[in-house]
């Protein structure tokens, strides 16, 4: 138990400092500055906890499995479909993820459930069953054979332990790692310098006292490849997307240069629902057929696309794709550890959950942008882009 406890205090010390690393550093610094050039260092720390945890418990681990693999191995047959259906990740990912989680899970059990003698890939079995089956408590604790109380715990422990030690397989990337996303989506669209799409999405989230169901938004940015750069949840639903990006701390962070401050012009792309800036590119309204304004709005289409697929696959998950009747913090929990989960699944190439088909639909209120002022400067790059995109499909 002391080295488990151990290896989860390590694991988590190594990541936090790291993290800290990130704000105190100066961003001219010839040091990583950002947790993309740090990870490699941030999963070293991991796996080390995990290597550590693993030598000095190996004897009692073995013996504690024997025990706690019939719940699990009675619920799955190890095919390949029965971890996909069940967990959303193949056989091979359940095993990368309960060896990487394994410190941090199997420590910290609360004492009205101690003893709990529950494997770490048991209690991970329990808390994607509820995030990706989206099974009720009841269901869980039937499945294998747990209390509703522990089913609950294992449930929160995960959200905890992805949130918490995990957050930075979510994060902005550095400047040297958004040229590589600007190519991605050149390539894409013809259009240079595009660092993402930035969308909302809303989850229905049911009010445990008037048992009525409200919207809660979730604002993502994403690349060209459905990886997710940034994720703020939380947000009242009713607010439309323009007030949402205008009270987070990304519009913030580029208004002050924090983000999207190369020495060349960077910018985010949106639909209409968000106001025409300098570093946000939204369509052209209403553009003539044939026009340079048309094919501009075609190609930006065409870049919106990841984050609509994005969206589905979030919905994907058992747990949202239906109301949530929980706490909003437990709901928030829910949507930034499926988050976490979608990054990780697709940097071990893992695409069980990413959605094959998708909508183009909009949720929230719609906000009248008509009348708002434009600054010149985003009007002049909008007409920049198009004439460059018109150029070099010409030329």
């Amino acid at each position: 138990m002391e080295s488990r406890k151990l290896a989860a205090i390590l694991s988590s010390l190594i990541s936090q400092l790291l993290l800290l690393l990130l704000h105190i550093l100066p961003r001219n610094s010839p040091l990583p500055n950002s947790s993309h050039s740090l990870l490699p260092l941030l999963l070293f720390s991991h796996q080390l906890t995990t290597t550590l945890s693993l030598s000095l418990s190996r004897k009692r681990k073995r013996k504690r499995d024997s025990q706690d693999a019939n719940p699990l191995s009675l619920t799955l047959t190890r095919t390949p479909d029965s971890f996909r259906n069940s967990f959303m990740m193949t056989s091979s990912t359940f095993q990368w993820l309960s060896g990487l989680l394994e410190p941090l899970l199997d420590c910290r059990d609360p004492a009205e459930l101690f003893p709990l003698n529950l494997s770490p890939a048991l209690r991970l079995a329990i808390g994607l069953s509820r995030l990706a089956a989206g099974l009720d408590y009841p269901d869980i604790s039937a499945r294998f054979a747990v209390s509703v109380p522990v089913s609950k715990f294992c449930v929160k422990q995960l959200c905890r332990v992805l949130c918490t030690n995990f957050r930075f397989w979510v994060s902005f990337p550095n400047p040297s790692d958004l040229r590589s996303v600007s190519q991605s989506f050149q390539s894409l669209s013809g259009l240079p310098n595009c660092c993402g799409v930035v969308f909302c999405t809303r989850f229905q989230v049911v009010n445990a006292h008037t048992n009525s169901p409200s919207p809660v938004a979730a604002q993502i940015v994403v690349d060209s490849s459905f990886r997710i750069l940034t994720i703020a949840a939380g947000f009242l639903g009713d607010k439309t997307d323009s007030q949402i990006l205008k009270s987070s701390t990304l519009f913030n962070d580029i208004e002050q240069g924090t983000l999207l401050n190369a020495p060349f012009t960077q910018y985010l792309v949106a639909d209409s629902q968000y106001p025409l800036l300098p570093w946000l590119i939204v369509p052209f309204a209403q553009p003539l057929p044939g026009t340079l304004q048309a094919d501009f709005n075609a190609a930006h289409a065409t870049m919106r696309l990841p984050a609509l697929r994005t969206a589905a696959s979030l919905r994907n998950w058992g747990v949202l794709s239906r109301p949530v009747t929980e706490e909003l913090k437990m709901a928030v929990a829910y949507i930034g550890a499926c988050s976490i989960l979608h990054n990780s699944l697709l940097m071990r190439e893992d695409f069980s959950a990413l959605a094959s088909g998708f909508e183009d639909s909009y949720s929230g209120p719609c906000d009248s942008l008509e009348g708002e002022a434009v600054s010149s400067k985003a009007l002049a790059l909008r007409d920049t882009l198009a004439k460059k995109l018109h150029n070099s499909r010409n030329s």
